[in-house]
């Protein structure tokens, strides 16, 4: 994955893109996919050596807890459904504040510092948020939303500076990308890794590539035979309809829209593609019960690996900084490089949710470290119940480093300010996100409820 993206269906991707909905969201519908690490991946912020991992990581405790529901509503005249307690399927936090969304649509806001709630984050009584982008570039939180009086077909983005929510002014944020249609089955995506926003018009099949830094609109691309947009560092490459044996690819430059190199790439007949992936000058192509084909674009050198040695996986997540990319499959990860050689295999690290939904997932800046909500050990989860741990793993040598289980996470507060025991902050576990900048494990579960997780 090359940037942050959010899609409406599980599958290989790259960037942070949400799409526009025809329906009324449902209450247990999809809101997620690999693409948001990406901006945790990539990020600038400072790293840490695996040297110190193991203290940074090994007297992490519960801290603390926040709820994120209003049985009351944050607005007298809410929605029905955006009263209900549902889990929470996302976490954002920068500069002590910790945005968390629920599945109903809303977004509340905590204050690390003062250890509080401060607002909600939504700004209309029928505003169904779907998801959340940190932008670093100017320190705010962009919202995507749908609202009832757009029958929820509409995406409407919103950019608000993090010092108007610390203020509990969620309010005095701006509407972006005003002038674009963004109905189904348009979408807008976040590329945190190029700073570009890129949206598609459906209604005129036009896509748009936007500044992060400032919204300014760069160029566009009117094309209807383009099928699939990936975004890698400093390119885009267009996936256009299959043709009778290839399938057509453009190249172009991410900063200009300039193209680069046009051409075509054989498939075999009568298969479909599990997918296709562009990495840098790595062009990644799969079909159905056929080998994995690795190709340089500049050289059109072509290796392949065998179909029993790499196996389609349900989503895969490039690392830039290692040239090396991880894949997800059967709750199990795995790491490889780009001449298709399996380097890395965990141990203790089986995924507690089998749909490898990535909210349960990070990645530390310098790509070393991946934290992951587990299936706990036998013994353990015999002991306690449903609870499941969560993993620190080192990427390049598959070495559990350390874990938060129900047998050494005892809070480090007095336990009845708290709703829930150690073991229960520890079940059902539906997102999780790691602050580097406070070194905090913040993890959200399916009642709504937030936990602190810190040393």
């Amino acid at each position: 994955m090359e940037g942050s993206r959010i899609s409406a269906s599980p599958r290989p991707c790259s960037g942070r893109r949400v799409w526009a909905n025809k329906k009324r969201p449902r209450l247990d519908g999809y809101v997620n996919t690999f693409s948001k690490l990406l901006r945790r991946e990539i990020s600038s912020k400072p790293c840490f050596s695996i040297s110190n991992a193991y203290e940074k990581f090994r007297n992490m405790r519960l801290v603390e807890e926040y709820d994120s529901h209003d049985p009351k509503g944050h607005c007298p005249v809410a929605l029905p459904f955006l009263m209900k307690r549902t889990k929470v399927i996302e976490i954002v936090a920068a500069c002590d504040i910790v945005c968390a969304l629920a599945h109903s649509g809303v977004c509340a806001a905590f204050d690390r510092e003062r250890s509080k709630r401060i607002c909600f984050v939504n700004v209309s009584p029928d505003e169904v948020i779907r998801s959340l982008f940190y932008n670093k570039n100017n320190d705010s939180l962009i919202t995507v939303s749908v609202y009832a009086s757009d029958n929820f077909s509409s995406l409407k983005c919103r950019s608000t500076k993090i010092e108007y929510i610390r203020r509990g002014k969620p309010d005095a944020g701006f509407a972006l990308f005003e002038s674009e249609s963004l109905k189904w089955p348009g979408f807008v995506e976040f590329d945190d890794v190029n700073g570009k926003v890129l949206t598609y018009s459906a209604q005129d099949s036009i896509y748009k590539v936007f500044d992060l830094k400032n919204y300014t609109m760069l160029y566009s691309i009117s094309d209807k035979h383009v099928h699939e947009i990936k975004i890698s560092p400093g390119i885009m490459l267009l996936i256009f309809n299959r043709a009778s044996g290839h399938i057509p690819l453009k190249i172009l430059s991410i900063e200009d829209g300039k193209v680069l190199k046009t051409f075509k790439h054989l498939l075999h007949r009568n298969k479909k593609v599990d997918f296709i992936e562009q990495f840098n000058e790595k062009l990644l192509v799969k079909q159905e019960n056929e080998n994995l084909q690795i190709l340089d674009v500049r050289s059109s050198e072509l290796m392949e690996v065998s179909s029993t040695e790499f196996m389609t996986p349900s989503a895969f997540i490039f690392l830039y900084e290692n040239q090396l990319f991880l894949t997800f499959k059967n709750r199990t990860v795995a790491v490889w490089n780009f001449r298709g050689e399996l380097v890395t295999s965990f141990e203790d690290h089986l995924l507690w949710h089998p749909d490898c939904n990535t909210n349960n997932i990070c990645i530390t800046s310098d790509q070393e470290l991946i934290i992951s909500y587990c299936k706990a050990e036998s013994d353990d989860q015999w002991m306690e119940g449903n609870a499941g741990s969560i993993n620190i793993s080192n990427i390049l040598t598959g070495k559990c480093l350390a874990k938060i289980n129900a047998s050494n996470g005892s809070p480090k507060v007095d336990s009845s300010k708290m709703r829930s025991t150690v073991s229960e902050a520890l079940e059902d576990i539906t997102a999780l996100f790691y602050d580097e900048e406070r070194n905090e494990i913040y993890t959200g579960n399916r009642l709504g409820l937030i936990h602190v997780w810190s040393n």
